[in-house]
């Protein structure tokens, strides 16, 4: 009598079969795309009879392969930095002038392409973050406190304080409006400000402006600092908005102010901003209006943006270049940024005599060294500004679960 097959193992079996069949098959696919690739690569006078009997063959791996360069085409267009030659310009800054004096309201967006003057490194630029860890190439960490606002920085600064700019929203985490001189109301930092960390224990929320770098120690959804608030004793979060989270501070990211000037505004001056992830908050383009109701949007960007086919006017230049172009035409002197009277200074809440060694981040110094916080002066600690909450931090501390001590 013939012995019965055990089910587990002719189970177990026919999935091995199956699990081999589909990586000969992965193989078989790789090599035919290697042989395709090859054929498509020379000049089709070149190509023998055999090779084009292969693409005739394989029509369909063919037109595959044919979409994926031209997506990589379009892409690498999209990455290159265009420049407007210089008499091109000055005729677009001029426009840019007109719409500026002419404007009811207007209100700047700006990104990382404002501050890469500072040294600080943009994302998507050639030699962006971002661009560069596609390369598989490694990113030096540098201390971004010693960096000091732009000609760029000053500019908006300037066209603030005349009334011709009204509102300034902005994707930077760097503080560089702030020093510039720019007041609170006028701005939402909408991912938040590496000098600011905040209580979300107490309410109204309480804000605690520092001479350094608070992001030391956080990371996506790890947000605490490892100092405590000196009015609750509260851990104490960073402001930072990573990439996969949602804000929800009042301060700095000032949403209600963002949205209020939004939908406001009558012209929109976008600067240094590949507008990649601007575009996503349907508030700050009032898209809910007729094409012809919103605000005319004008761009100063070296890249592709998605929003250039709805611009009246794109600027291909260095923001530095364009706004100290667009001031001479609006004959407004351009400040020149004072660090003895750096506005950090006089907002900043000094350390506790315990929190000292709390860090390691280069703090910012006036040129006058006695006038820098001193530690221990606990007093301008318990006056740190209460900030009015929104959801008062919600979702801060995720990721910062105490661990169960052990029986």
């Amino acid at each position: 009598m013939d012995e019965e097959t055990d089910p587990g193992v002719s189970s177990r079996t026919e999935r091995k079969a199956l699990e081999k069949a589909k990586i000969l098959q992965r193989e078989s696919d790789r090599r035919l795309v290697r042989l395709v690739g090859r054929v498509l690569k020379k000049p089709e006078a070149e190509r023998s009879e055999e090779e084009a009997a292969v693409l005739l063959l394989h029509g369909e791996t063919a037109e595959e392969l044919c979409k994926r360069q031209v997506r990589r085409n379009v892409l690498k267009r999209k990455q290159e930095e265009v420049y407007d030659d210089a008499d091109e310009l000055k005729s677009k800054v001029k426009q840019l002038a007109a719409a500026v004096e002419k404007a009811q309201h207007l209100v700047v967006y700006t990104g990382a392409g404002i501050s890469t003057a500072a040294s600080i490194p943009d994302y998507r630029g050639p030699n962006g973050v971002w661009t560069q860890l596609q390369k598989g190439r490694t990113i030096s960490s540098s201390d971004l406190s010693k960096a000091e606002p732009t000609l760029t920085h000053m500019c908006i600064r300037m066209l603030h304080k005349e009334n011709l700019v009204r509102h300034v929203v902005s994707q930077n985490c760097d503080g560089l409006h702030l020093r510039s001189g720019l007041p609170r109301h006028a701005l939402s930092e909408l991912h938040g400000n590496m000098f600011i960390e905040v209580c979300t224990s107490c309410s109204p929320v309480r804000e605690y402006v520092r001479l350094f770098d608070v992001t030391e120690r956080t990371s996506l959804h790890r947000h605490g600092t490892g100092r405590r608030c000196s009015h609750c004793g509260g851990e104490l979060s960073d402001t930072i908005v990573h990439f996969g989270e949602r804000g929800t501070l009042e301060q700095p990211l000032n949403w209600k102010g963002a949205s209020e000037a939004a939908e406001k505004a009558d012209v929109i001056l976008c600067l240094g901003s590949s507008l990649k992830v601007l575009k996503k908050y349907p508030c700050l383009w009032c898209m809910n209006r007729p094409g012809s109701k919103r605000p005319k949007l004008y761009i100063v960007n070296l890249q592709w943006t998605p929003k250039d086919d709805l611009a009246v006017l794109k600027i291909h230049g260095k923001c530095d270049d364009v706004m100290s172009l667009l001031m001479e035409e609006l004959k407004i002197q351009i400040p020149v940024f004072d660090r003895a009277k750096d506005p950090i200074f006089s907002l900043a809440t000094c350390l506790l005599q315990e929190e000292v060694n709390s860090h390691t981040r280069e703090v910012i110094a006036p040129l006058d060294v006695q006038e820098v916080c001193l530690p221990g002066s606990g007093e301008q600690a318990e006056e740190a500004t209460a900030v009015l909450g929104g959801w008062f931090g919600r979702g801060q501390r995720k990721g910062r679960k105490k661990k169960k001590k052990a029986a």
